[in-house]
């Protein structure tokens, strides 16, 4: 009973912030899978792409239906990611656990501290995407979703801001699209692995996420949007201090 009641409260969290920011959700399941349910860094990351792709679905619908989502941009970002996210997910069942805990917590730290800084990309207007600077930003998110098992969504937010041109509203809703593409593409390489995963678990971890999303969707339209960010920042960079510690020792 604990567990399940660990998996839902874990699944709300991770489902509430990809709601109200487009992305985080999956840099919080990864620690939560690992270290309130058991998993090992492998299989959270795996359970995680399950729970951040549905989740992202769920979320996707609500913010196409605001018209916040550029389906041309996030396609050809989503598209760039595609085989750097098939090779990552397929090199990160090769890694040993405490590279993959490392990894984790220095990427959740970086993406903490940038959340932190004062954005200086505060557009009024969406701005043409230029493909030079959009193939490169998006395979290297790809990269990151296939080894770390995370959607993205923390690093494609300012991606979408500062590389393709998107205000922050449109740059949230498009991040969902390109976290759902690169995920099930990361998803599908890492399905010799899926064995090793305790579904019973992810099950209601991933039905709390889908509910955290839709009030995340209505929290974001309640609170401002840097306080909710400020707020994740503090939690996110908390929690892979602890990771890196973890791994360390």
């Amino acid at each position: 009973m604990s567990t399940l009641v660990l998996g839902l409260f874990a699944g709300g969290v991770t489902g509430l912030s990809l709601g109200a920011l487009g992305g985080g959700g999956s840099v919080l399941a990864v620690p939560a899978l690992m270290y309130l349910l058991g998993f090992t860094p492998a299989a959270a990351a795996t359970a995680s792409l399950v729970v951040v792709a549905v989740t992202s679905v769920t979320a996707l619908g609500a913010h196409a239906r605001a018209g916040t989502v550029r389906w041309r941009a996030g396609a050809l970002f989503a598209a760039a990611g595609l085989l750097p996210a098939a090779v990552g997910g397929a090199v990160s069942g090769l890694l040993p656990a405490g590279v993959l805990t490392g990894a984790f917590a220095v990427t959740a730290a970086v993406a903490a501290l940038r959340m932190l800084r004062p954005s200086a990309a505060v557009r009024h207007e969406d701005a043409p995407a230029r493909p030079g600077r959009v193939v490169p930003a998006g395979a290297g998110l790809g990269a990151v979703t296939g080894v770390l098992g995370v959607g993205g969504g923390f690093l494609a937010v300012p991606a979408l801001v500062s590389v393709v041109g998107l205000r922050m509203r449109a740059a949230v809703g498009t991040s969902l699209l390109v976290i759902t593409v690169n995920s099930l593409v990361a998803l599908a390489a890492r399905a010799g692995s899926a064995a090793s995963v305790d579904w019973a678990a992810v099950g209601p971890f991933a039905a709390a996420a889908v509910l955290g999303a839709w009030d995340g969707k209505r929290l974001a339209g309640k609170v401002s949007g840097g306080t909710l960010q400020r707020i994740f920042a503090y939690v996110l960079l908390a929690v892979a201090l602890f990771m890196l510690a973890d791994a360390v020792v």
